[in-house]
């Protein structure tokens, strides 16, 4: 079998009030080839062998997850990484990029045998949640659903002049520990704050109505448990009001953050590098665009 060559976007999920049902996919990506031979797996990055175990890559492990759901016969494959542009354990969707171009690399390797919907399904029961899976195949911003098993999702409208400031420290959050901070229950009020904004954020980038966004993208659900992970969150957000964006969130569960711009993006990105050079844990920014296609295999 020839190499098959899968290219997949970074995604952003939660994005303020959506916890766990908002995402967007990004212009950064990973590459990977991917291709069966009749010996064991093996592992490379960049066409250099890797010294890992092959059984614990992420990639090789939602191959195989996805062929043996449908009996399908193997032996091993070579696995090359060949682009690795997105950050692990940033909140940029690291893992769902692995699990969506190794899932999508399966289904090319079955013949092509699986629907966008499958290959979602799939792919969200092995990552357990659908918000950066979903725009990871599908691109664009989406809101997902995840009830008993079945992804539904719809994309949303987002203006093409908005663009997305990742400030990405050195240090990574974990999701599992961005999950163990926050409560097992909520006020009731808070739940009501939180689907406001989150309908609203909807219906403001929609209108494009960008006054509203920074009223949108607050949250009351996991930001506030999240922010003491994440050094330095309460300067950085303020600058960036400061410096003119329409709105900040945490991108996943951190530890990068995002601000939103709909104008002066070169004057922004320079002034909040230089803000950012000051600080400890070695922060980089960098400016992004949506992804509007998703996963691509070639």
């Amino acid at each position: 079998m020839s190499k098959i060559k899968v290219k997949i976007p970074a995604t952003t999920a939660n994005m303020g009030p959506g916890f766990d049902t908002l995402g967007m996919a990004l212009k950064l990506y990973n590459e990977i080839e991917v291709e069966e031979t009749y010996t064991e797996t093996e592992i490379y990055n960049d066409n250099v062998k890797s010294s890992d175990d092959y059984k614990d890559n992420l990639i090789y492990k939602s191959i195989i997850n996805a062929l043996d759901r449908f009996h399908y016969k193997y032996n091993g494959f070579k696995i090359n990484v060949i682009k690795c542009d997105i950050p692990m354990s940033r909140g940029l969707g690291s893992s769902a990029a692995c699990i969506v171009g190794g899932v999508s690399a399966a289904n090319v390797i079955m013949g092509n045998r699986l629907t966008i919907e499958e290959i979602i399904s799939i792919a969200t029961d092995i990552e357990g949640h659908p918000d950066n899976v979903v725009p990871a195949v599908v691109g664009g911003m989406v809101v997902s659903i995840n009830e008993d098993g079945m992804v539904n999702y719809s994309k949303i409208s987002m203006p093409g002049q908005l663009k997305f400031a990742a400030m990405i420290p050195e240090f990574e959050v974990s999701t599992e520990l961005s999950r163990k901070v926050l409560p097992e229950f909520y006020k009731k009020q808070d739940c009501i704050f939180n689907i406001s904004r989150a309908t609203m954020l909807v219906s403001s980038l929609y209108n494009e109505d960008f006054n509203s966004l920074r009223m949108c993208f607050d949250d009351k659900i996991h930001q506030p448990y999240r922010n003491k992970l994440i050094n330095n969150l309460d300067s950085i957000f303020a600058k960036s009001k400061e410096l003119g964006s329409v709105g900040e969130f945490i991108s996943g569960s951190g530890s990068t953050l995002m601000a939103v711009l709909n104008k002066d993006e070169d004057n922004f990105v320079n002034k909040m590098g230089e803000f950012l050079n000051q600080l400890d844990d070695r922060w980089k920014i960098i400016l992004l665009k949506p992804d509007m296609e998703g996963v691509k295999v070639m």
